[in-house]
């Protein structure tokens, strides 16, 4: 597999890439409501498992795993310190590791689901909402800049954060964030530009 930003679809012929886009996206939404509904030092530690099994069987490298949990390392290492001081270690684990579990199957669901075969599904789900006067396409088209967006926003974080630790500015939030926060607001408006010159959106 190629290196590429974080979560971007990597053709392959595992069990994952042949299953059809609905089952692994039903299954993301029910791990993710699971998360959330049932906190405990338990379930969190069960879907750390799952989540490195599903990667394992995707075909996740180590490395890009390790990317993908690189770019929101600073952000996590604050949200487990003020976990910490509030509610104890035991919660931090809780949430911290349940988003850490999330985004490891997120990356897995994203390296083997084309965004063509994504934006197909979602259009062909939404059909039905046409007669309401929905356009299915810009729907799909929306989630599918969403889900390229996030591979994207995490690549920019790791990037902006070795910049920093390359001036020696590593512990410097301002030095890491305000950079960061250009970048990712930059491309979005260079993606509504080119979305506009397309003339999508006008109406």
């Amino acid at each position: 597999m190629s290196a590429g930003p974080i979560g971007d679809y990597q053709p392959g012929d595992t069990v994952l890439h042949r299953l059809p886009v609905g089952p692994k996206l039903f299954a993301l939404v029910v791990l993710s409501v699971v998360a959330v509904a049932f906190r405990s030092v338990g379930t969190t530690a069960g879907l750390l498992v799952l989540a490195v099994v599903v990667c394992a069987v995707a075909g996740v490298r180590v490395g890009r795993a390790a990317r993908a949990l690189r770019g929101i390392a600073i952000g996590m290492a604050l949200l487990a310190g003020y976990q910490t001081w509030q509610r104890g270690a035991e919660h931090a684990f809780v949430v911290v590791g349940a988003f850490v579990a999330l985004l490891l199957m997120a990356t897995a669901f994203t390296t083997t689901t084309s965004v063509d075969r994504l934006v197909d599904t979602v259009t062909r789900w939404l059909e039905p909402t046409r007669r309401f006067g929905v356009r299915p396409e810009l729907v799909a088209l929306a989630f599918s800049l969403m889900i390229r967006g996030i591979p994207l926003t995490l690549q920019i974080a790791a990037e902006t954060r070795d910049a920093a630790r390359a001036r020696g500015l590593e512990r410097s939030p301002r030095a890491y964030l305000t950079p960061m926060v250009i970048r990712v607001v930059a491309h979005a408006r260079a993606t509504g530009d080119a979305l506009h010159a397309r003339g999508i959106g006008d109406d």
